[in-house]
């Protein structure tokens, strides 16, 4: 994940929390990747604040540094290192034909577009094999990013024998769909104009319960004015989905206890505070402890780099590049 922005509750309850689940299942690391945010960093002393920001808020979810990897990606220096071989394996064409690049820079018309956002699916690609990864959890927007690595994996096992293992794109356990609170058609997102339909994980609780009460709903005054239609009801639907996420029923359950837009809202609000209300705590914590915040990303980058390093080392010995001599 980038550090590019605050966590919002889409985030959370869309793909974070079944982090936290997942890590007791698998051998699972999970790199705050700095380095590709440099492709839009334009500014000193901000991609620091925001990594810390971000490492704190995935401890303070609950990622476990004794049972997961969490690191930063710049302290793995493993990383650029194989980057740039990957760069040497991947092709122009096939970097060309990257869709997020096109969507990106068409956003972009007459700024400055760096060549790492052309370039990073290589540094990506690293990401992934460094860590013998078998499956990469991913959407369907980043399932071509996956494919471009399987295929420069593959070339390079073909061209300097085995050494990566091709990793598979994998479809992650579904996490509750969040729209914005003021726009039930659209995502939940921090790109949006507004913050009033977006709830971040470290908004204080008169924040949040703002923006539930200020959520759309409709006009609709009859006596099934709640009910869970998503396509006729989009913003009521959207309240009954969030509220059924953080309490573990059914949207159809959670309306079956509502005659009114204005309680739901209110009640839809107080159960998330009651899920982010110790997250945000444990995160206050952590950014007040950068010591504390130091020594846990020191035990996931040392972990990283145990793992990184191995395969950084093959890499280097089959493609019969020349060793460094240790002074004497």
């Amino acid at each position: 994940m980038q550090p590019t922005g605050d966590v919002h509750l889409g985030n959370y309850l869309g793909a974070l929390r079944n982090w936290v689940v997942g890590q007791h299942s698998c051998d699972a690391f999970h790199g705050i990747v700095d380095l590709h945010a440099l492709t839009v960093t334009e500014e000193p002393d901000v991609l620091g604040r925001q990594t810390m920001s971000l490492a704190a808020m995935f401890f303070a979810i609950g990622l476990d540094p004794d049972v997961a990897t969490i690191f930063v990606q710049s302290h793995v220096p493993e990383h650029s290192q194989l980057g740039w071989i990957m760069e040497c394996t991947v092709s122009f064409g096939e970097l060309s034909r990257m869709t997020q690049f096109k969507d990106k820079t068409a956003k972009r018309e007459h700024q400055f577009i760096s060549a790492g956002l052309f370039t990073y699916p290589a540094l990506q690609a690293a990401d992934i094999v460094l860590y013998d990864a078998n499956e990469v959890p991913v959407g369907d927007d980043q399932r071509q990013h996956v494919e471009i690595t399987r295929d420069v994996a593959i070339r390079f096992n073909h061209r300097f024998g085995d050494t990566f293992v091709i990793p598979e794109a994998v479809t992650p356990a579904a996490g509750a769909r969040v729209m914005s609170l003021q726009d039930p058609a659209s995502k939940m997102s921090k790109s949006d104009d507004s913050d009033a339909g977006c709830v971040y994980l470290v908004d204080e609780p008169s924040v949040v319960m703002k923006k539930f009460k200020r959520a759309v709903t409709d006009s609709d005054t009859g006596p099934d004015a709640v009910r869970y239609d998503r396509a006729e009801k989009p913003g009521v639907a959207n309240l009954l989905e969030i509220n059924a996420a953080v309490t573990g029923r059914t949207p159809q359950a959670v309306a079956d206890d509502y005659e009114q837009y204005g309680r739901l809202k209110v009640d839809t609000g107080e159960a998330v505070l009651a899920v982010l209300d110790p997250i945000r705590a444990r995160y206050v914590e952590l950014l007040d402890d950068p010591g504390e915040l130091a020594r846990l990303l020191r035990i996931g980058a040392d972990k990283a780099r145990e793992v990184a390093s191995a395969t950084l080392d093959r890499a280097h010995r089959n493609i019969g590049l020349l060793p460094a001599t240790p002074l004497a």
